[in-house]
This record gives structure tokens, C-alpha cells and sequence, in this order.
């Protein structure tokens, strides 16, 4: 069978990557050219996203502290230097000198029969020590057993990350815009889980067998789990940043459609009808309140004033003569300001016979 490891997964990305990358490259100079020539503007982050962007923020921090040494087993062959041939008293008092009190532990206890044999050991850097230990049914001729021990565990990072795609996509937390980038998570983080259980379940663990030195060993549970954290919180990073861009109009902008825009008009034609409504009620009260009627007739009658000792003024209106000389024709003015007039007394009259 094919075996993922990092040598073959590097070959991969030289091979595919110099084609790859510049086509990702290109795709996005595209998407953001049409989002800075479409019509619908930039807008800022929407407040459902912000609750996506820190559900995937938390998930990517939880998957990448889990790869910290703090939170990963114990390898005795790593802190003892030891190679996989190496006696198991002489791994087992090498441990020793390292435990407090030059003490074996109760887990070394139960550890030491089952590392008695150079098969158990290559499993050990398989599956790690907690399969090693605890599997009841586990044999070294069987070395699927294992694998079926370790399925479940392997499988856990992949479902808490499958929970918390869904629920930063999920429309009652992010609202429409996180609904659409719903099936992408769900098969991303799919895929992340079978390529996981693909690479363990088809890694050659007798391959450390023939390995001499300490160095040279291929501690293959322990660098999964690392590759797994960075790979969630890649995968989260990634996803954050298409939530954001999109919900944010910089790619994947949609113009609405036709009858959306309609509906947008007739809200603003709605409004505008309502504040003029307004603004006539407001005017016939004053008409028929005698006190606010004089203080109206006194205050366009002073504005009057006002603006004809303004306009009588000689330099405005020689600014004024400068400024539309040669611009503005007034009989095109007068023209407009005919049309509009007859608009308004249309409308009035289509009001009164509606």
C-alpha cells in the first residue's frame, strides 16, 4: 500500500506546487478585480461573522497548543536515547534514573511487558503509548488491531473540528454568510479526517526496524500529531479569512438581484414618502396656528431682506457674474426649472384625483 509520510508529501508539493500556486495567484488577482469593479460596495464585518471568526479563532488556538510537547505522551526512546534494539532492562534503568526517586512509574510498570518485543516497539512509535498499553485485544500478528484501537482517537480532533466549522456555518450564528461556505467546511474537514486515518492506517511500521541509531527513528505518532494541529489551525485561518473577505464584499461580492434591488427602492421610496408626509403635517399646523403663522411671515420676510442686501451687494455680484460666465446656459436652467415645476403640479394633481 501507498504511504503518506513528510518525504512524499514534500515531492508532491514541489511537483504540484510551481503549477499550482501561480493559478491560486491568479484566481485571486480575478476575484478581487471583480469585487473592486462590481457595484456592491465594501462593507464592514458584519456582527454574526465576528461570532464565526472567534469560534474558528478558539478552534485554531486549541489545535495549536495541543501540539506543544506539554500536551503530547511521553517517547521513552526519545528521552532516553535509546535505540529500538535495546534491551528492554537497560531501556527500563536508563528510565528509571529519570523518574523522581530513580522510581519507575506505574504506567512504566504496565508499559514494560508490552515493549518486549521489537514489533510491540514499532507500534509504540506508531500508535503512541496509550494504545500500547490499554488495547485489550491488540497482537502483533494483527497489526490492524491497532489501527482499530487507535480509529477512535484519531477520529476525536476530527470530530470536535467538524463541530466547530458547523457551528461558526451555521445560519443562527452567522446569519447568511457563513451558511454559504457551509458545505466547503464540512468537506474540508472531512478530508482532513480521512487523509488522517489514510496515513495511519497505511504506514509501515515495521520500517523502524531497521533503523540503528536513536536519531534516525521515525517517531511517527508524535509527528502526526503535530501535523495534524497545524493543519486544523491552517484550515481554520483559511476559512476566517474567506468568511471575512466575502461577508465584507472584498471577493466573492454578488450583486442582488433584480427584485432585492426592487425591494431596496421601494424601502427608500417609502421612507422619503413618510418624512414628506411629515414635513406637510408640520407645515399645516403652522398654516393654522395664528402665533407660528406671523413667526413664519416675519422670519421669510426678514429673509427676504436679507437676501437682497446680499445680492444688491456689487462684488457678489461680480463673483457671481465671473463664476457663470461661459457655464451655465440660463436658458437650460430655466428649462429644468420649467420641467420640475410641471412635475411637482403633475404629482400634486395625481395625489388629489388619487
Amino acid at each position: 500500500m501507498v504511504t503518506i509520510n513528510l518525504s512524499t508529501l514534500q515531492t508532491l508539493l514541489f511537483t504540484v506546487g510551481p503549477f499550482l500556486i501561480p493559478r491560486l495567484l491568479s484566481y485571486y488577482r480575478t476575484q478581487r478585480a471583480a469585487a473592486q469593479s462590481s457595484p456592491v460596495p465594501i462593507q464592514a464585518t458584519p456582527y454574526p461573522v465576528f461570532r464565526s471568526l472567534n469560534i474558528l479563532f478558539i478552534s485554531a488556538f486549541l489545535a495549536l497548543i495541543s501540539t506543544l510537547p506539554y500536551f503530547s505522551p511521553e517517547n521513552i526512546f526519545a528521552i532516553t536515547s535509546s535505540r529500538l534494539q535495546t534491551p528492554n532492562d537497560v531501556l527500563f534503568s536508563r528510565l528509571g534514573l529519570m523518574r523522581p526517586s530513580n522510581t519507575l512509574t506505574e504506567s512504566d510498570q504496565r508499559l514494560r511487558p508490552r515493549l518486549a518485543s521489537l514489533d510491540a516497539r514499532c507500534f509504540y512509535l506508531t500508535y503512541g503509548p496509550d494504545v500500547l498499553m490499554n488495547c485489550p485485544f491488540c497482537v502483533s500478528d494483527e497489526p490492524n488491531t491497532y489501527f482499530y484501537y487507535a480509529l477512535p482517537s484519531l477520529l476525536f480532533p476530527h470530530v470536535l473540528h467538524l463541530f466547530a466549522l458547523g457551528l461558526a456555518t451555521s445560519s443562527r450564528v452567522s446569519g447568511k454568510y457563513g451558511s454559504t461556505w457551509r458545505t466547503t467546511a464540512v468537506i474540508l474537514g472531512a478530508t482532513f479526517a480521512l487523509v488522517d486515518c489514510y496515513s495511519v492506517g497505511t504506514y509501515d511500521s515495521k520500517a523502524n526496524a531497521r533503523v540503528l541509531r536513536p536519531e534516525d527513528l521515525d517517531l511517527f505518532h508524535w509527528r502526526t500529531r503535530t501535523l495534524r494541529g497545524i493543519s486544523i489551525c491552517i484550515a481554520d485561518a483559511v476559512l476566517a479569512l474567506l468568511l471575512w473577505a466575502a461577508s465584507t464584499n472584498r471577493i466573492f461580492a454578488v450583486p442582488p438581484n433584480p427584485a432585492e434591488r426592487m425591494e431596496a427602492a421601494m424601502k427608500v421610496l417609502e421612507s422619503m414618502r413618510g418624512r414628506l408626509g411629515a414635513v406637510g403635517i408640520v407645515r399645516n399646523v403652522v398654516a393654522r396656528d395664528k402665533g407660528l403663522r406671523q413667526r413664519g411671515g416675519t422670519y421669510w420676510a426678514r429673509e427676504g431682506l436679507v437676501m437682497e442686501e446680499v445680492m444688491a451687494d456689487r462684488e457678489v455680484v461680480d463673483g457671481m457674474r465671473n463664476a457663470l460666465s461661459g457655464r451655465i446656459s440660463v436658458s437650460n436652467v430655466e428649462e429644468e426649472a420649467r420641467k420640475y415645476a410641471d412635475g411637482i403640479v403633475v404629482w400634486q394633481e395625481g395625489e388629489k384625483v388619487g
